[in-house]
């Protein structure tokens, strides 16, 4: 812990302002996200296409094809939150049934499988298993969220504990830095929709 500690404060000093910009739009993107604002995406879209490139030159490969999901998503989430029912309201926040949970679990871990040997032999990445498997969670949180069930938070909440030694180890300490207060903010985000929720359902 210690090493990881000494390494994240050596690379803050070299952090590059395009990492930081990133960072910046990142954490707002999340903050929105949390009060089921819209702004959620446009920030969000500056943020991923900026860690396309980062990840890239990091040789985080599956975390460059997930920011270009991202980039996808964000446009499809942009248009779903903003689309209204015939009674003029907003998608509702609500839960995925037992089913529908199972039914992600099972695509998560073939995501999971599918990136894990992409990334074995077709690429250099020197963290395959936790690259591929944080990915696989965050294509499922990011798709959950678009569509605006609450279990999506869980998702980010479990990849931003993974991935927060792992973008130490690679370098980006101040992205590191960014997913400590991802999973800060997600923890509130999740206890903030969980009461929108209810108060939707009791209204």
């Amino acid at each position: 812990m210690s090493g990881i500690l000494s390494q994240l404060y050596s690379n803050l000093l070299d952090t590059s302002w395009l990492e930081a910009v990133a960072v910046v739009f990142g954490i707002l993107s999340v903050w929105f996200a949390r009060k089921e604002n819209i702004w959620v995406y446009p920030t969000g879209i500056i943020n991923v296409l900026i860690y396309v490139y980062l990840c890239f030159f990091a040789g985080l490969y599956a975390d460059m094809g997930i920011n270009a999901f991202y980039f996808v998503m964000s446009v499809f989430g942009w248009y779903n939150w903003s689309r209204r029912d015939e009674s003029m309201q907003h998608v509702p926040i609500s839960s995925l049934s037992i089913g529908q949970w199972l039914l992600y679990i099972l695509l998560i871990v073939l995501a999971f499988g599918i990136i894990y040997l992409v990334l074995l032999n077709y690429t250099d990445s020197t963290v395959p298993i936790f690259d591929s498997f944080t990915t696989a969670l965050f294509i499922a949180g990011m798709w959950l969220m678009a569509i605006k069930k609450i279990e999506n938070w869980l998702l980010w909440i479990a990849g931003d504990i993974l991935v927060i030694p792992m973008f130490a180890i690679k370098g980006l300490a101040f992205t590191s830095i960014q997913y400590i207060v991802f999973l800060v903010l997600a923890v509130m985000g999740y206890i903030e929709w969980r009461k929108r929720m209810h108060s939707n359902v009791n209204s």
